[in-house]
This record gives C-alpha cells, structure tokens and sequence, in this order.
C-alpha cells in the first residue's frame, strides 16, 4: 500500500493514494489552516469506522442477513500532550435490515475488533476501544 502526501495552499495537504483516490486535509486555522478540509487525526478516525463498518457488512452478509444499512458513529478522545494520541474510542454501530439475528451482529461487532480491522487493532495500542449497536428493523 502506498500514499503520497503534498502541501498545497496554507497548511492543506493533498494525500493520493495507491488506488488513485485523492484526500484533503486542512489544518484548524489557529494553526494557520483555512477549515476547508477535515484534520488528519478524523481522517484516521474516519478510516478506522470504515473498516470496521466494511467488516460487520461483508460478516452479515456472509451469514446469509439481510442487512441494508451499517452507521459507526465513534466518539474519541486524545492525549492533552504530544503525541495527542488517541486514548479512548467509543463505537456505535446502527445496522439496518430485515430480520436480523441479533446474536449475529453482535458476533460481527466483536470480530471486527477482535480479528479483523486493521486500524482498530494499531488505534488500540495507544486508545481503550468499546463498542456497542443497535438494530433498526427495515
């Protein structure tokens, strides 16, 4: 996997990845950013709920459910001093379908963080990870 990263304007940063999809950041402008684009920190935040969210979908799926819709909404916490690592990260997952087992999702939710995503399981080394769900009937 590769990713290359460019300063642009200010202090915005155009990262392209290996696949060629193109990522913007921007830094707050009290640090001389201009608010155009997310921080990197929610960028790795953001990669980390894809991940999982991809994992519970391809899970389900797998095991025959019905599933419409994933949602991971994570809440976090960073270090006060440098490195601002993550120290805690909260996930809450909303899954959407019909008739779904909820013993299922719960096994999915918990191999995802358990076996899985990736970026959870390097986020967990500095971050206490929880996670919980709810279902919606569609």
């Amino acid at each position: 996997m590769q990713c290359t990263v460019r300063w642009g304007e200010g202090m915005t940063f155009i990262a392209e990845t290996g696949s060629n999809h193109l990522v913007t950041m921007d830094g707050a402008p009290e640090g001389g950013g201009r608010n155009l684009a997310p921080r990197p920190m929610e960028v790795l935040l953001a990669g980390a709920g894809g991940c999982t969210a991809y994992d519970v979908v391809v899970i389900l799926k797998k095991n025959g459910q019905e599933v419409r819709g994933c949602e991971v909404k994570l809440a976090a916490e960073r270090a006060a001093t440098d490195p601002k690592v993550f120290t805690k990260i909260h996930y809450h997952f909303v899954v959407r379908g019909r008739n779904l087992k909820r013993n299922l999702v719960e096994q999915a939710v918990r191999l995802t963080h358990e076996k899985y995503c990736s970026a959870t399981a390097m986020l967990a080394k500095t971050a206490e990870i929880s996670k919980d769900f709810e279902l919606i009937e569609d």
